[in-house]
Order: structure tokens, then C-alpha cells, then sequence
């Protein structure tokens, strides 16, 4: 095929606008999981979150997207298969592209984080099936993509909950959190910083000569900025930061209730524990006297065990009736507690009382502060990762009308991946805040400090797999963060499980939705135009 082949030209043009509308949909779905956190904690509003995602969205496409996008556009299939063929190949990314725009858009309507590389995968795999069959499928690499949908989540997870409980005994568990928090944010601060270099600078675009700089020329750079930034902080932002919360510390925080316990009152609480069973002899009665001190547990002034309960005690048994001293108190484990809603053990009143129990108005302005960095972060590594997954067949597209060989020699062009963080922008502002609340809001009950450890660890994933030029999924970690996370703060009671199975749900059909949606149309294609 002659270079810039004039009869081409309409599927170039019909590449870019469907690429636009699948970054648009990425953008609409997947920039949700970079700052739904941050919204959903209230650390920022959904218009600043926006603006952010603009500047790191592209800035991450940029500087380290361009790993990602060979993965995509080579690895995955054997382009050698389509030796003079070129027409077909691009005829083929086009329909990956469309079938990937239709799910992408179909899942951000009904709400579901999904992932742009499980779509833009499995859509590349239905259009090779139609044109080559099973073989000209690059199954290992394929493979090892597929490990990582499973890996990432877990690795995430496992991430952030090690960077929770660090920040939990240094800081939320302290008598007087204020000062450990402040004096944690230069360290903060500057290890994102050195992880967002080091992910730039090490084997860089080669377009910008980044790839000259020998490994210890990196470290050296990355470490450097590190230190500047935290010793930028130390100066700067912590007096600031301690002089304001000071300052609003006499004034009631919009953001977080002051209450023992904001989410559930002992009101509530005590009318739902004290309810009638109908239809059943001996009725459980349970009176509260709302002292939750000694062992955390509520205590009870009276409290009757039916028959078909049994008591787990930590002392002597006493009969039916039980003193309300705290640490005698037995955990009432009911044998069909899920069937029925009257019965609930106190061992559920403990992890209702943990999922309530508020974070203090100061921590949470200080990690507010902390977690647009970490926001930004999550963004930059985002825009890397998942850019590069939306234009990954643009990009195949554009090289083989430029160069008239399905080999594409070429460096990854700065300008599309330019134009795909463009499209992604867009989509966010004009769609994004439908899955910004399934991931900020529904999943699990967010705060700054938790939110903080979600997104670093989330990001340090993404960023972490994009510089060894694997195609993780960054909703598969933000999610697997959340969960992990939410678990850890509060039990299993932190997180809403049927939100949680919805999401999963739509994780496995999309791999499928997405190859027979490419096939369809790469099948119409090869009808119509070749």
C-alpha cells in the first residue's frame, strides 16, 4: 500500500471522530475512578475536580501513555498476519473502536464503572476473530492481561490498606491528631512527587529525549524533587494549614457532623433493636442505656436471649437476664439473622457504630489538603494508562496511512495522544459525575483519610504497570481499593455489597459485549467495503 493513500482518507477521518466518542465515554466512566473518591470525601467540588483532571488527564497521555498504546496496538495481535492487508487492519481498529465507543457510552448511562481496557481488549480480539480466526490473536499477551484484571484489584487493595493503617496508628488513632498529621504531610507530599518523576523521567518519551537519562540520573532527579517539595511544604503549607484549622476550630464543620454518632442515632439504633418480631413467641427485647464507653461495645440495662439464640459469653452465664456491665457483656449471635430484620447482635451495633463513627473536623481538613494531591496523582496515572487504551487503534490507523505497512515503526505520535486526553476531558465534564457518585458515594462511605490511602495506592498501581507497558485496569484498582479500604475501616458492614456485585457483573460482560459488538461491525466492513 502507497503511503497517504488517497482512497483511505474516509477511514482515517471516520477513526478519528469514533476515537473522540470513545475517549469522550472514557472520560465519562473512567476519569470517575481518579477523583470520585475526592468527591465523594468532600475534599473537592465536582467542577474543581474537573478542572484538574483536564491538566493531569492530558499531562499523563503525554509524558507516559506512549508505553501502553504498542501494547495495544501491537501486542495484542499479530499484525504480520496482515501483510499486505492494510486496508483490513485499519478497517479492523475502526471497528474495535466503535464497538468499544457503544459499550463505553451503554455502561456510563446505566452507571457502571467499567473498565477501558477490558473494552478496548476485548473489542480488538472481536474484529481479529472475523478477520483472522483464533490465530491472529497474540493469546500470551492477551493472557498476561487478563492475570492483571485479576492481580491489580488485589495488589491495589493490598496497597492501600497497608497505607491506611500506617496513616491510622500514626495519625487517626493519636489522642491529639492535629500534630502528627501535620508533621506526616511533608512526607506525603513528597514520596507522590518522587513517584510521579521517577514515572516520567525513567525510560521517557524519545521524543523527548527522556530515554538518554541513565538510571542513576533518575533516582537522582526523582529523589531531589522529592525533597524540595516536602521541604516546600514543612515551610509553606504546614503553618498554614496549622494556623487555619486552629482558627475554625470554634467553628462547626460543614463537612463533618460533631455528633457521637452522626449516620445512626442511638434513637434509631434503640427502635430497631427493639422491635416486635410478628408471628414469633418471645420476642428478643433489647434496651440500650447509650453508654458506648469501656470496650466499645453499646451497653444493655436489659436484655432477654429467646430460645432459639445462642450466647456466647465472656464471663459467668447469668440466665436470661444479663448485667450491663460492659465487659460482661455476651455477643448475641442469631441463628437466622440475615432472614430476619428484628434481630440484630450487638457485635452488628459495634460495626454500625464503627462505619459511623466521624472522622475529627481537623484530620479531615488536613487530609482534604493531601488528597488533591493524591487526586491529581491518580489523574496523571489515569491519563497515562487509559488514554492510550481508548486511541490505541487511532494511533495503528494514522501509522499505517502515514507509512503504507502494518509494521508502524514510527514513535507514538505526541499529538493524538494529545487529542485522546482532549476527548476524555470533554466527556468529563459533560457526563462524568453519573459514575463519580457509584464510585465516591455508593460503594462505600468515603473520608479525606481513607480516601487518601484509596487513590495513592490505587495510582501507584496504575503507574507502576504502565511503565512495565501492561494494560492494567484502572477501575479494577480504584474499585479493588475501595472495597479493601472500606473493609478495613469498618468491617464488612463499610461496604454496600450489592453495589459491589453490580460493578462485578459489568466487569464480566464487558469483555464479551465488546468483541461481539467489533465483530459485528468489523463483519459489516467487510461486506460493504472491502
Amino acid at each position: 500500500m502507497e503511503p497517504w493513500a488517497a482512497e483511505l482518507v474516509w477511514i482515517v477521518v471516520a477513526s478519528f471522530v469514533v476515537s473522540f466518542v470513545l475517549a469522550f465515554g472514557v472520560g465519562a466512566n473512567d476519569v470517575a475512578n481518579s477523583f470520585g473518591t475526592s468527591v465523594g470525601a468532600r475534599a473537592l467540588t465536582l467542577r474543581n475536580a474537573c478542572i484538574l483532571a483536564t491538566v493531569f488527564e492530558v499531562a499523563g497521555a503525554v509524558l507516559i501513555g506512549y508505553k501502553v498504546s504498542e501494547t495495544m496496538r501491537k501486542g495484542i495481535l499479530d499484525v504480520s498476519l496482515y501483510e499486505n492487508a492494510e486496508k483490513e487492519l485499519m478497517l479492523g481498529s475502526l471497528a474495535a473502536l466503535g464497538g468499544s465507543a457503544i459499550w463505553n457510552l451503554l455502561a456510563t448511562f446505566l452507571r457502571l464503572p467499567i473498565s477501558g481496557t477490558h473494552t478496548i481488549v476485548g473489542a480488538t480480539i472481536g474484529f481479529s476473530l472475523v478477520a483472522r480466526g483464533a490465530q491472529g490473536v497474540n493469546w500470551m499477551t492477551f493472557g498476561k492481561i487478563v492475570g492483571s484484571w485479576f492481580l491489580s484489584p488485589l495488589l491495589s487493595g493490598v496497597i492501600s490498606v497497608c497505607i491506611f493503617l500506617i496513616v491510622r496508628m500514626l495519625v487517626l488513632r493519636r489522642p491529639e491528631p492535629l500534630e502528627p498529621g501535620l508533621r506526616s504531610l511533608p512526607f506525603f507530599y513528597g514520596f507522590t512527587i518522587l513517584i510521579n518523576v521517577f514515572s516520567v523521567v525513567h525510560d521517557g518519551p524519545k521524543l523527548m529525549y527522556l530515554d538518554r537519562i541513565p538510571i542513576w540520573g533518575v533516582v537522582l532527579i526523582s529523589v531531589g524533587a522529592g525533597l524540595l517539595v516536602a521541604i516546600c511544604i514543612q515551610l509553606f503549607l504546614v503553618p498554614r494549614l496549622r494556623r487555619q484549622i486552629k482558627e475554625a476550630s470554634q467553628l462547626p464543620s460543614p463537612e463533618v457532623s460533631k455528633g457521637p454518632t452522626p449516620a445512626i442515632s442511638m434513637e434509631k439504633l434503640n427502635q430497631e433493636l427493639t422491635a416486635p418480631a410478628a408471628g414469633r413467641q418471645g420476642a428478643t427485647t433489647y434496651a440500650f442505656n447509650g453508654d458506648s464507653s469501656g470496650n466499645g461495645y453499646i451497653g444493655a440495662t436489659n436484655l432477654q436471649v429467646p430460645k432459639d439464640q445462642t450466647v456466647v459469653a465472656t464471663g459467668k452465664a447469668h440466665g436470661g437476664a444479663l448485667p450491663g456491665n460492659t465487659s460482661q457483656l455476651p455477643l448475641i449471635a442469631p441463628l437466622d439473622a440475615r432472614k430476619n430484620s428484628n434481630v440484630l447482635p450487638i457485635a452488628a451495633a459495634k460495626e454500625l457504630r464503627e462505619l459511623s463513627r466521624p472522622e475529627q473536623p481537623e484530620v479531615s481538613r488536613l487530609f482534604s489538603a493531601l488528597q488533591v494531591m493524591t487526586a491529581s496523582f491518580g489523574s496523571f496515572a489515569h491519563g497515562g494508562n487509559d488514554v492510550s487504551n481508548a486511541i490505541g487503534p487511532l494511533i495503528a490507523v494514522w501509522l499505517i496511512f502515514m507509512e503504507g505497512s502494518v509494521a508502524q515503526k514510527a514513535e507514538t505520535p505526541l499529538y493524538i495522544l494529545f487529542y485522546g486526553g482532549l476527548g476524555i476531558s470533554v466527556g468529563l465534564w459533560v457526563w462524568g459525575r453519573r459514575v463519580i457518585k457509584t464510585i465516591g458515594e455508593d460503594l462505600t462511605q468515603l473520608t479525606p483519610s481513607s480516601g487518601f490511602t484509596i487513590e495513592l495506592g490505587a495510582a501507584f498501581t496504575v503507574l507502576f504497570a504502565s511503565k512495565i507497558g501492561l494494560p492494567v485496569s484502572t477501575t479494577h484498582c480504584k474499585v479493588g481499593s475501595v472495597v479493601f479500604v472500606g473493609w478495613a475501616r469498618s468491617t464488612r458492614a463499610g461496604v454496600d455489597w450489592k453495589v459491589f456485585r453490580n460493578i462485578i457483573i459489568a466487569w464480566l460482560v464487558t469483555v464479551p459485549f465488546a468483541a461481539g459488538a467489533s465483530a459485528g461491525l468489523m463483519a459489516i466492513f467487510r461486506a460493504v467495503a472491502l
